[in-house]
């Protein structure tokens, strides 16, 4: 065994996107930060398709970004394309997606992180975490180093006994190319965790030279581009922007797959993780779906200097024979030639109900669990958990309290919430219908929701920080502006009746006429200059908050409520089984889980109303006085 000379705060396994948000994070807020990874030359890799965002994704990213963060930054720099989704939508499920140059993307999150003040990035296997007492004390790798650390952070992706699948030929492997990690997760067995198993899929990439796509439908993105960062607001991209192109699979496609179904990893049974029921392997897709005709394939490049194209949307562990036959059945692609194959990956996970709201495991302090290892899919999703945990890795070494985010906050409460509260036994993805507060909790306001924490934290840097308040001061006084100005009928009307709406008989303010549907800010602009020169992001929250003013105000009611659960907070060491009326299920559930408060033990799948009751009345009788939980 060979002992490092030095001793680091924060430990990071793992330098995926959820290692490196929790690696930069922590090393902001002043800790000495050692990254772990099986292979330096991966760091940020895209494991599978080249974007970033999507529905409900894409909030995550805004939100990541609010909080100092750095997907955000990384996409804006390295997208080749921009698209804003769900634009004849409310405002709610609106979201932004961004195609990547994979490599520049890698390349951009390597150098961020090797060149971060007080982090230590090395090539190593961690094989043990070291425990004594129930408290973490350091790592050891494959060839025996041993580094001491306050906190450890595990962030190992699909790489715990990963195994490819490729028809029936498997192999060892924590995604094509890189070896897996085996010890590892003996290790955290042994330490007393539930592990499960997962399984996801890639799609075989192909040779762009080799496609047709004069008989494809082009997409190009949005002009102008719409960027993530909110300190990118009103800019452009650096890279060129380029088009993708939609294809479809056919019956002959789906007659291929299903006469090969015999020859399948997934339907033989020789796959034993469960896949992600939202993001199916087109095998799946024919046989679930048997009545489709037809399957939407987008054919997504790579980046700017490489042939390589991802056909989203046939992800595959069929062998490499029918891969080939099942692509060259597709319009436009009759020729197309296979640089990687598809294939499928089943990985160990551990359950996240043993986790705290902090991402800090229940069972050893300073063990914090973030990424696929929670049974998450998806680079926003993991990227957020790495957020979080590396903040509180960092906190839990300087001795302050843990960082939470709850459900009428952020996407990134309900994402954790749902995990450490309900479990999951198959690969998490978010979407907008999960989040009870979604009216609020929208892309386009996450700066006004979470950027006052972000600096409070110390991730937001005082320049940034003071854009926030003018933009925020902004808004207000626009708002104050709109409710002033009153108008008569004869100085509104015409307007009115050009516009389909209905003239008013006496006067009222400009806020009140902007919450007709009707009516649209760009209208109302002409008419009043000083609307005219306000930023685009400025005046979309105006409108927003103009014409969604009565549902907001509903929303924020509901969130009362919510929060009156929340804040009645349970004592850690509280006893289910001496609580009377309980049934012998329930009592096993919440100790299981361990809730906060009534409000997640309210959360959780078969805790009736009466239970809480109960919970209620025995934690009274013994003085108990709930108290407000903050941030």
């Amino acid at each position: 065994m060979a002992v490092y000379h030095k001793e680091f705060d924060v430990v990071i396994i793992g330098a995926g996107h959820a290692g490196i948000e929790a690696a930069l994070a922590a090393a902001k807020l002043g800790c000495e930060v050692l990254v772990l990874t099986i292979n330096l030359d991966r760091i940020g890799a895209m494991s599978c398709n080249p974007a970033i965002g999507g529905l409900a994704k894409g909030h995550l990213v805004k939100e990541i970004d609010a909080l100092g963060g750095e997907m955000a930054k990384a996409i804006d720099q390295t997208g080749i394309q921009f698209r804003k989704l769900n634009t004849r939508k409310g405002p709610a499920v609106r979201a932004t997606r961004a195609q990547a140059d994979r490599w520049r993307y890698q390349d951009y999150m390597k150098k961020r992180l090797e060149n971060a003040p007080r982090v230590t990035v090395k090539q190593a296997t961690v094989d043990r975490i070291l425990v004594k007492d129930r408290r973490v004390y350091g790592v050891e790798t494959s060839i025996g180093e041993i580094f001491h650390t306050k906190a450890v952070v595990v962030t190992t992706g699909t790489f715990l006994k990963g195994l490819i699948h490729i028809g029936f030929k498997n192999f060892p492997a924590g995604r094509m190319g890189d070896p897996p990690s085996n010890k590892l997760s003996d290790c955290l067995k042994e330490l007393g965790f539930e592990i499960g198993r997962l399984k996801t899929g890639t799609c075989p990439r192909l040779d762009g030279r080799t496609i047709d796509y004069s008989k494809l439908e082009v997409q190009w993105g949005d002009v102008p581009p719409p960027l993530f960062s909110y300190e990118n607001q009103g800019k452009r991209p650096p890279l060129p922007q380029v088009p993708c192109y939609i294809t479809y699979t056919n019956e002959k496609t789906h007659e291929i797959i299903r006469a090969a179904v015999d020859r399948s990893p997934l339907f033989t049974g020789i796959i034993k993780g469960v896949g992600a029921r939202y993001c199916p392997s087109i095998e799946d897709k024919v046989f679930r779906f048997a009545d489709r005709a037809r399957h939407q394939i987008f054919l997504e490049p790579e980046g700017l200097d490489t042939v390589e194209v991802y056909p989203n949307g046939i992800s595959t562990s069929l062998p490499i024979d029918v891969q080939w036959a099942m692509v060259r059945s597709i319009k436009g692609l009759e020729h197309a030639e296979i640089l990687r194959p598809g294939y499928a990956i089943e990985y160990d996970y551990v359950n996240p109900i043993q986790l705290k709201h902090s991402l800090e495991t229940k069972e050893i302090a300073g063990l914090f669990l973030a990424g696929q290892i929670n049974g998450t899919s998806g680079y926003e999703e993991a990227a957020a958990q790495g957020l979080v945990a590396g903040i509180n890795a960092a906190h839990y070494v300087q001795q302050k309290e843990p960082f939470t985010l709850d459900r009428s906050q952020a996407y990134i409460g309900v994402l954790i919430d749902d995990l450490v509260t309900k479990g999951t036994n198959e690969p998490y993805r978010m979407f907008t219908s999960r989040a009870e507060y979604r009216l609020l909790l929208r892309e386009d306001n996450a700066d006004l929701r979470l950027t006052e924490l972000g600096y409070k934290i110390g991730l937001v840097s005082e320049e940034r920080y003071g854009l926030f308040l003018q933009k925020k001061k902004t808004i207000e006084k626009v708002l104050q502006e709109l409710k002033k100005i009153k108008l008569r009928p004869d100085e509104i009307n015409p307007l009115l009746l050009r516009l389909g709406s209905a003239p008013i008989k006496q006067s009222q303010s400009l806020f009140d006429l902007l919450k007709r549907p009707e009516i649209p800010l760009e209208e109302i602009k002409k008419v009043f200059s000083f609307l005219d020169r306000l930023p685009d992001d400025i005046l979309q929250q105006i409108e927003i908050e103009t014409k969604y003013a009565g549902y907001v105000t509903r929303q924020q009611q509901e969130i009362e409520r919510f929060r009156r659960w929340e804040s009645m907070l349970l004592p850690e060491d509280l006893n289910y089984w001496e609580i009377p009326g309980l049934s012998t299920e329930i009592r096993e559930k919440l100790t299981r889980v361990k809730p906060r408060s009534l409000g997640q033990a309210l959360r959780i799948s078969g805790v009736t109303p009466a239970a809480i009751a109960a919970i209620q009345i025995y934690l009274k009788k013994r003085g108990w006085r709930p108290v407000r939980q903050e941030n």
